[in-house]
């Protein structure tokens, strides 16, 4: 029997909004900066910023999967989780300056306590095993996690990305440890996909659903004129753009082209990670519009370009990894309107931030009306993904 998102995973999904607004809140101050350098390593804040918190989504998805979240146990680790991230995201502004061990301490705590106690609930020989090995290699990507708070700047930045990269190939090889068993045990077993596929459609609705709330907040505090509201109105018709773009139709038929995958296993990661850099995408447009919203005049920095377009040729790149998951194929318009998403930043690089938006507005348009002509007249798609399994191992 197909399992829905219940209440507390919803709740848990309500507190990612609360920090990927406190990401784009604090990257838009980097970004705004006078410093010649800073802004330009607010983009790399983003990255180390927004992967900690999609990998404790996913992690802790993948656990609402695999067990009931009715038990209390279950209850309470992912409400501890949710704990956890609020104090995460309330130190977002300090990260890298002062209160990195908000940050970090929570986080391992919750990555390497949650494995320990499945383990030592769990009965399956499997499941114990795959926990077990996590469990380890989380604590080893803790040692740079917490070695980040003894110092700041960019060597607290290159120790979290260097943590954060070490639990994601880990992951990405099934957790290997010398003398343990690597028994497979996924979350995406065929009773579970359309839980764990709803759950990452759900996990874009909550991205978009933050753009919104940031592009709001910051129309609100801003000084209303003509320019701060069409750069409202461009953001929000982008936005709805980014929704449109994502469900139709890969996002609408996610969980029947898993279930129809050769290899489900390796289809599902390959899902994850499409689902991240949509989400990164996503997190990037955020920013680039409150930038848009607070500076719609004179001249656009470079770093906002790279910005107010790199955000949506991140988001389409990872639509097309969709694309390829649910049709096995690559969209040709979606192509194209990378290439001329990268191609209008020289001459719109001699324009205003709001001109920059309208820009990057009309290219994914054009997107969405390629996709509707090439639509029209036509039943609606069956997925048709890769048949052939590709012998991956997952997790």
């Amino acid at each position: 029997m197909t399992r829905r998102a219940n209440f507390l995973e919803l709740f848990f999904d309500l507190v990612l909004v609360f920090a990927l607004l406190g990401i784009v809140s604090r990257v838009v101050l980097d970004l705004s900066a006078d410093s010649p350098t800073r802004p330009w390593a607010g983009l790399l804040y983003v990255v180390v910023l927004v992967l900690p918190m999609m990998w404790l989504w996913t992690t802790t998805s993948h656990i609402t999967s695999r067990f009931d979240p009715r038990r209390p146990a279950v209850q309470v680790m992912v409400l501890l989780t949710a704990l956890g991230v609020v104090f995460m995201a309330s130190s977002l502004p300090y990260a890298f300056i002062e209160r990195g061990y908000a940050l970090a301490i929570p986080y391992v705590a919750l990555q390497v306590g949650r494995p320990l106690v499945l383990v030592g609930l769990l009965r399956d020989r499997a499941q114990r095993a795959l926990y077990a090995r996590s469990a380890i290699w989380f604590t080893v990507s803790a040692v740079p996690w917490l070695a980040g708070i003894l110092v700041q700047g960019g060597a607290r930045v290159g120790l979290w990305a260097l943590a954060i990269t070490i639990e994601l190939v880990a992951a990405r090889f099934s957790w290997p440890v010398p003398g343990m068993s690597r028994q497979l045990d996924s979350a995406w077993e065929p009773a579970k996909t359309h839980h764990l596929a709803e759950r990452y459609e759900q996990l874009l609705l909550i991205a978009l659903g933050e753009s919104v709330l940031a592009l709001g907040i910051t129309y609100t505090a801003t000084p209303v004129s003509l320019a701060t509201t069409l750069a409202l109105l461009v953001g929000f018709a982008t936005t709805v753009l980014l929704w449109r773009i994502y469900y139709y139709r890969a996002g609408q038929v996610l969980p029947e082209a898993i279930d129809a995958a050769g290899n489900r296993i390796s289809a599902g990661r390959d899902v994850g990670r499409v689902h991240v850099l949509m989400v990164l995408g996503i997190v990037l447009v955020a920013t680039g519009y409150e930038i848009v919203v607070t500076h719609p005049g004179g001249h656009v920095r470079p770093v906002w370009l790279v910005v107010i377009l790199g955000g949506p040729i991140v988001f389409v790149i990872g639509r097309i990894g969709l694309e390829r998951v649910v049709f096995n194929r690559v969209s040709r318009s979606r192509l194209i309107g990378i290439v001329a998403l990268a191609a209008a930043a020289l001459p719109l690089a001699f324009t205003t931030p709001l001109i920059a938006a309208t820009g990057a507005l009309a290219i994914l348009l054009g997107v969405a009306l390629a996709d509707a002509r090439h639509a029209r007249g036509r039943p609606l798609e069956a997925p048709s993904p890769a048949k052939k399994p590709s012998g991956a191992h997952g997790a």
